[in-house]
């Protein structure tokens, strides 16, 4: 049975909405450590049942092909078995209707590679850090708090993260948590069509940044001396803030030149 290449069972889901959910899955064998940032491969078959949510199949899956694609891992470094995945809904795509349709009990596959640059723990310790977010952008940030920033008291991180509706800010009240149990940590949420009960920004990321709320509420300064930005969800808005970035003298990261500006990007 092709089945046989599934190596981990699902031990909890929740939907936040009917087109994001947090996974959590329990893997058959530890995985090797890997770091904050870093994402796998999850996988199911082509036969697998797809969500009632879901339309009509852009392009078709051969029942016995493993569908396979990259997720940032959101837990903490430590948990080598259970791991969780922040996850949105492609109505159309092969694989996230179908992941969307598991319950716990059920299995899948999640390979035993973990990969990616996008990484805290390259950081120097004495510099600050930004971290920008959209969507399920959140999903490496959330490995980055739970993981390290305990570890990181001399440095003053702040989290970006844009959304439409307050109920579009995934991990809220973890993050409002962490904010008010650390004071190096601190969480800016900005909503573009927020309600009359919305207290907090109401402005895009780059408008964010244009009026120094980073150094007026952060005690953060805008400089690749001092601060590191990681960036991570919807491609325009990683586009746009990173243009923004490389305009103010920062550099893109990569394996063979070090720099300040961090993107996520999957490479498989």
């Amino acid at each position: 049975m092709p089945e046989s290449k599934y190596n981990a069972t699902v031990v909890g889901k929740i939907l936040l909405r009917p087109d994001i959910m947090t996974l959590r899955v329990d893997t058959d064998e530890p995985r090797e450590e890997f770091s904050a940032g870093q994402y796998t491969l999850l996988g199911l078959f082509g036969s697998e049942g797809r969500t009632p949510d879901s339309t009509i199949e852009a392009d078709p899956a051969e029942p016995d092909k493993l569908i396979q694609r990259p997720y940032s891992i959101a837990s903490a470094t430590r948990q080598r078995s259970q791991l969780e995945f922040f996850i949105s809904l492609v109505k159309s795509g092969q694989l996230t209707p179908r992941l969307f349709n598991l319950s716990p009990g059920d299995r899948l596959f999640v390979s035993k590679r973990i990969v990616g640059v996008f990484k805290l723990a390259e950081t120097p310790p004495n510099k600050d850090i930004v971290m920008v977010a959209t969507g399920t952008g959140m999903a490496p940030y959330m490995s980055f708090l739970r993981s390290y920033l305990t570890e990181r008291p001399e440095s003053k991180i702040a989290m970006i993260q844009g959304a439409t509706k307050q109920w579009d800010l995934g991990y809220y009240s973890e993050l409002n948590f962490l904010a008010n149990m650390f004071d190096n940590f601190i969480y800016l949420p900005t909503l573009t069509e927020a309600d009359p009960t919305w207290n907090g920004h109401q402005m895009w990321i780059e408008e964010m940044l244009e009026a120094d709320v980073l150094e007026k509420e952060a005690g953060i300064v805008i400089d690749p001396q001092k601060t590191h930005f990681f960036l991570s969800g919807n491609p325009k808005m990683v586009a746009s803030v990173s243009n923004w970035l490389m305009d103010r003298n920062y550099s893109k990261h990569s394996r063979k030149k070090p720099g300040a500006l961090h993107v996520e990007e999957f490479w498989t």
